[in-house]
């Protein structure tokens, strides 16, 4: 996996920064033809990085954050907490009627 990273990704992003090097110069130009076939080694490569960077963070443990750990601490705890405020609830309740008797 080294190998791959340091030469295979690293390739990409080499020549990615290459071409964007290389289209900043044909924009300054208006250089519209350089432009043009820069389009795909661009592509190409800017894929190859971004396909890449999305490999590695899959490969890389799944990290919860601390907000995350809260609400899904918090929703798991619903029907617990719905369930114990029910049966504290119980005969605590009383309806009064205040209807006219006139």
């Amino acid at each position: 996996m080294q190998l791959h990273h340091q030469k295979h990704h690293q390739t990409y992003i080499t020549n990615y920064n290459k071409a964007l090097e290389q289209l900043d110069q044909a924009l300054a130009k208006a250089d519209s033809s350089s432009i043009v076939q820069l389009q795909s080694a661009i592509k190409f490569n800017g894929g190859g990085h971004k396909n890449h960077s999305i490999f590695w963070k899959n490969l890389t443990p799944l990290r919860v954050s601390a907000l995350a750990f809260v609400i899904s601490t918090f929703v798991n705890r619903i029907p617990l907490i719905s369930r114990r405020a029910n049966q504290k609830g119980r005969g605590q309740k009383r309806v009064r009627d205040f209807a006219s008797s006139d």
